[in-house]
């Protein structure tokens, strides 16, 4: 049976399409799109390729049988694979926990993130677009529940400064209309919520926090005292998250929500439940949202509410071992708790599945599953619960791949992902495509009828979860990660992969025509970040090659040139995390030119409105199209042209280092936001005040406290380096008002270039096409 499956999904991966069921096909993609499901994004915590079942049983990754010695159950997910599609190429933004959730949230790739990227816990995201900002734009409401790690406060050190920064980025401040959960790093580890640390140690620490913004006086509350010491945190973010969406359903059934479920589990100490899993599912069964005797918790977060709920057996924190996983089938004991968490977290999912049936809603819901980064071989900041550290290797965590947790291989950044949208996903799909966590914004965004963000690094894949993947547009897949790198001596990994060790490694990840390109290289000491930018990179084709055995870079020659040109053309310095060597480099100019250049810019127009500059080359046909001179004139042509791009080349004069500055008109909702091949050179979008002037210093939405503190570096460091030459340019602009225009300026001292308006001859085209993206 499991041949005839593999032999089954080999075919519908390689067979095309015939033109009827194209048809059919390309119909579906067209009812997606503007549909506005609800969307329930679940994220767990380190957990593995491999660890998701239905993952083994179709290995055409690799062309062959992959024995596993020891294996669990997952039947939700399982069935979530069955009922949907598997993503079994889709790559976080980085391979350790909070870049990740920054990415994810931001929809861009660590080239792009302002504040937290590499080692970094509890940094502030910037203020800009997130997941619930664009829903709530499109009419949603927002929530998230669990772990947050991304708001400030907590084990925020400046990216390796030293320096704590203030919690200035709660879910509250990101466009959440309701969370409840933990917002700092650190208490994720404990998994018994009441038992997180004092409060003492630090003020961010431990709390556990809830924020309506319906209520009168909206506020981010310290509800820690309603928790009881025997609350297991996947039952109480599970119940809370179910409670949520009834009471939603049951205020405003119309209005579809966006949900945001970030589960601790199967993250540090291996901590289990106290009890079995309630009887039933669903809206009157499972799990359940208690609010008694000056308790909220999960009815299963005291003894007697567990008796209540028909919960039999022994009811002690630390000690449910589902009976799937109790020996001897898993003979290693931080094993078998490990199995238990993530069966937890499978049971909450079937839990919230039947909720939505109850609730006649669960056809336009999209369920998407996924996990932060690799397997993680470590235990937590919990001596009180300390079972050991988990092993990877016993369940074979990263599947037929190498790598885990802080790594760039495969292993470590592949995640175990499954979407399932009963109304428009076929049963059992299967993609290989490659993604990246930054397209969720870019695919949520088309889903809600709502344009993709300028500043968003995705592309939607609502072609491939239609099962059209000639659609499908190639993701901007980008990963750069510094420190702590221990790749332990799993016998199932390469020699070459094997006990590498590197406190100060940098990792660089891009991938380009279809192939990845991986280069790391060791520092000096921890506060080192270096990557020589003329490195070669070792290039794999993960697809035919997922343990990363061959490398292609003998044979590839034009291949490495384009890579370490491409890494250079996606990404920003981000102080204080620049990385010595890659910062300072020039960004190259194209080379070949592309002939019959003719002066001026293309531009499209479309007649209508937009609250934020869109990635207009997501935005299908355009309404007008024509040709212009230059950047500073009337950019919209007539009063009903309320979002225009200008694009084409800039002609720079000489190597060195520039700064650009933009301005628009001060009219209502006048927004701009310029790229530089695929660099986002110039944001003046998200908050932007009409007539301000932008520059190219990318610290937009960045907290005061975190400007006080690098202020003087990141201007020193945000600066643009750029080889003299031809570089692709594009310029989004919106606005509401009928006098729209816009002022682009740049500046070079060395060379002699005082700030000045950019000249129209240093602009070009080949025609009224855009210039591509890369």
């Amino acid at each position: 049976m499991i041949f005839r499956r593999f032999f089954l999904s080999a075919l519908f991966l390689i067979v095309p399409c015939s033109a009827n069921s194209l048809a059919g096909e390309t119909a579906r993609l067209k009812g997606m799109a503007g549909s506005k499901p609800n969307i329930i994004l679940i994220l767990v915590d380190d957990m593995g390729w491999g660890e998701v079942n239905a993952f083994w049983e179709h290995p055409e990754l690799n062309g062959r049988t992959v024995p596993r010695e020891h294996s669990f159950k997952t039947p939700t997910l399982d069935r979530m694979a069955a009922e949907g599609m598997q993503l079994r190429r889709h790559y976080t933004t980085s391979p350790v926990c909070a870049p990740a959730r920054a990415g994810l949230m931001l929809g861009v790739h660590m080239g792009h993130s302002r504040v937290l990227r590499n080692k970094c816990f509890d940094d502030p995201i910037e203020n800009s677009h997130t997941l619930a900002t664009v829903l709530k734009g499109a009419g949603y409401d927002t929530a998230a529940v669990g772990k947050w790690g991304i708001g400030g406060g907590g084990e925020s050190a400046g990216g390796g400064t030293g320096y704590h920064y203030s919690m200035s980025a709660t879910p509250d401040q990101r466009g959440f209309d309701y969370f409840y959960g933990i917002v700092d790093h650190l208490s994720g580890h404990y998994h018994y919520l009441g038992e997180t640390m004092s409060a003492a140690k630090d003020p961010d620490l431990g709390k556990v926090r809830e924020y309506n913004r319906s209520d009168a006086v909206p506020a981010l509350r310290d509800v820690k005292s309603t928790v009881p010491d025997t609350a297991y945190d996947t039952d109480m973010f599970a119940a809370r998250a179910k409670k949520w969406i009834m009471d939603h359903h049951a205020r405003t059934p119309s209005q579809p929500f966006f949900l945001y479920l970030a589960f601790p589990a199967p993250h540090a100490n291996s901590v289990v439940p106290a009890c079995a899993y309630p009887p039933g599912l669903g809206v009157h069964g499972g799990l359940q949202w208690v609010e008694k005797d000056g308790l909220a918790t999960s009815n299963t977060g005291t003894k007697a509410l567990a008796e209540a709920a028909g919960v039999k057996g022994k009811y002690e924190k630390d000690s449910y071992i589902h009976p799937d996983n109790a020996a001897p089938c898993i003979d290693q004991e931080v094993e078998r708790r490990h199995a238990t968490m993530i069966r937890r977290v499978d049971d909450t999912i079937s839990d919230m599945i039947q909720t939505l049936k109850d609730l006649g809603i669960d056809d336009n819901t999209m369920i998407v599953f996924t996990s932060d980064n690799g397997p993680h071989h470590e235990g937590g900041a919990d001596s009180k619960h300390w079972h050991g550290a988990k092993n990877p290797a016993y369940f074979r965590a990263y599947g037929m791949m190498d790598g885990i947790k802080k790594d760039t291989w495969e292993g470590g950044m592949r995640e175990p992902t499954l979407v399932r949208w009963p109304q428009y996903i076929n049963k059992g799909g299967i993609s290989l495509h490659a993604s990246q966590f930054q397209d969720w914004m870019a695919t949520f965004a088309e889903a809600a009828g709502v344009p993709v963000p300028a500043r968003s690094d995705g592309v939607s894949l609502l072609p491939t979860l239609a099962d059209v993947p000639k659609l499908q547009k190639e993701s901007n897949i980008y990963v750069e990660y510094f420190g702590d790198l221990v790749t332990k001596e799993f016998s199932h990994f390469l020699p070459a992969h094997r006990n590498v060790k590197g406190d100060t490694d940098m990792q660089q990840v891009v991938y380009v025509d279809g192939l990845k390109g991986v280069r790391r290289q060791g520092g000096g000491n921890n506060d080192d970040r270096k990557l020589n930018p003329e490195k070669d990179f070792m290039i794999f084709d993960t697809k035919k090659d997922p343990q990363e055995a061959k490398n292609l870079a003998s044979s590839r020659p034009d291949l490495q040139e384009k890579m370490k040109a491409r890494v250079l053309r996606m990404r920003r310095s981000s102080a204080p995390q620049s990385v010595q060597g890659l910062d300072a480099a020039c960004v190259p100019s194209l080379s070949p030119c592309p002939s019959g250049l003719k002066p001026g810019l293309a531009w499209r127009a479309w007649n209508r409105s937009f609250d934020w500059v869109p990635d207009f080359s997501q935005m299908g046909s355009p309404d007008a199209a024509g040709h212009t001179a230059g950047v500073n004139v009337q950019v919209t042509p007539s009063l009903t042209r309320k979002g225009v791009e200008l694009s084409g080349y800039l002609t720079v004069p000489k190597d060195g280092e520039y700064t650009f500055y933009l301005k628009t008109d001060a009219g209502e909702g006048s927004k701009a936001f310029v790229h530089l091949h695929d660099m986002q050179l110039i944001d003046a979008d998200f908050n932007y005040i009409p007539g301000e002037e932008a520059d190219s210093r990318a610290v937009q939405g960045v907290a005061e406290d975190v400007l006080a503190k690098i202020g003087p570096a990141a201007l020193a460091t945000q600066t643009v380096k750029l080889k003299a030459g031809l570089h692709p340019i594009r310029i989004g602009y919106v606005g509401k008002t009928p006098s729209s225009s816009l002022s682009l300026k740049w500046e070079n001292a060395a060379a002699g270039l005082k700030k000045q308006d950019i000249p129209a001859e240093a602009f070009s085209c080949v025609s009224s096409n855009p210039a591509p993206r890369h």
